[in-house]
């Protein structure tokens, strides 16, 4: 089969094209043929050597895939050759990523693929869906008619985010960065934006929410956007950050009573604890996407498989609004 793989740690233009082995399906597993993947920021962490979670070298990168099953392991049940599948199934530590023709997979970590999204555009949302519902669903466990605030409401993670909460109930405020985010932003549900570069935490806080603050603040940001998370939610409120790797002063936290939580996606993989409720998020996917509730924001530029190079340095130029969709 063809690959990217990289075989060191650096810039974008570690990448190469190679020819391997057809991997096999073995028990537990599926094969996939592969049709489509996308980018999230932790492959561009991975792939710098900043994060040590990725396979060991020379690696194949990338956790979310979409395609056709082509080969069924033993003692697999659920799938048959054929079934067109999504997931968020590789790309870390001893689990081959989706840039390649063909993708082993454990088979907990795929789903059925929806049947009003084509495929290939199915393939951007599994990694942001399921960290949106591990923070707002299982952490927060946010409710009808709750005040959410999304910090980043039009990032890969933060444009799903929105959708979810609303789908859930909630009303939510978004942080962007531009009248152009904050449209975007507001067309995928958003009841009230706020751009951050203008607008102080107290500001908004009063304006949207009477000066009361905000039950639940999602940060898919992290740095000073947490900084200002605490600042911006009520007492006893909660804080869910998906990037905390940086120091903070929680003195503010302290004194307004509040719950940090911080998820982290990528560790049932990478442990494999948590496994067996990963269908289950796949699955709620799925539904939300077939019941119109869910659609993915997508951005302009799309590139091959052969293109992940480019595909890296548009994420890192902040100018990708959306997820950015990989094709084979």
């Amino acid at each position: 089969m063809r690959a990217m793989v990289i075989k060191e740690y650096g810039d974008y233009d570690v990448f190469q094209e190679a020819e391997l082995p057809d991997p096999q399906a073995g028990p537990g597993e599926i094969r996939i043929k592969v049709k489509a993947s996308s980018v999230n920021p932790l492959e561009l962490k991975i792939r710098a050597g900043l994060v040590p979670a990725g396979p060991e070298l020379p690696a194949i990168l990338n956790a979310d895939v979409a395609g056709i099953i082509d080969q069924v392991g033993e003692g697999v049940s659920q799938f048959k050759e054929g079934d067109a599948v999504i997931g968020c199934a590789g790309g870390l530590k001893g689990r081959q990523g989706a840039l390649a023709d063909y993708m082993v997979a454990d088979a907990r970590l795929v789903t059925p693929a929806p049947q009003k999204l084509p495929l290939e555009d199915a393939a951007v949302l599994p990694l942001v869906f399921m960290t949106a519902w591990s923070a707002l669903v299982e952490r927060a466990e946010i409710q009808p008619n709750q005040w959410v605030l999304i910090q980043g409401g039009t990032g890969g993670v933060g444009q799903v985010a929105i959708q979810l909460a609303k789908a859930k109930g909630a009303k939510v405020a978004a942080s962007v960065s531009s009248p152009e985010k904050a449209d975007i932003a507001r067309s995928l549900g958003a009841d009230e934006t706020l751009l951050y570069g203008e607008e102080e935490p107290e500001d908004y806080v009063k304006r949207i929410t009477q000066g009361e603050g905000f039950p639940v603040v999602f940060d898919t940001v992290g740095g000073v956007a947490l900084d200002n998370s605490f600042k911006a939610a009520s007492l006893a409120g909660q804080v869910v950050s998906i990037n905390t790797r940086s120091q903070h002063d929680l003195s503010l936290m302290h004194s307004k009573s509040l719950t940090l939580h911080v998820v982290f996606r990528a560790l049932p993989m990478l442990t494999g604890k948590g496994m067996e409720a990963e269908p289950a998020r796949l699955a709620a996917l799925v539904q939300l996407i077939d019941e119109g509730k869910i659609k993915p924001l997508i951005a302009e530029k799309k590139f091959k498989f052969t293109e992940i190079s480019q595909a890296h340095g548009y994420l890192d130029s902040g100018k990708a609004i959306g997820k950015i969709q990989l094709l084979r």
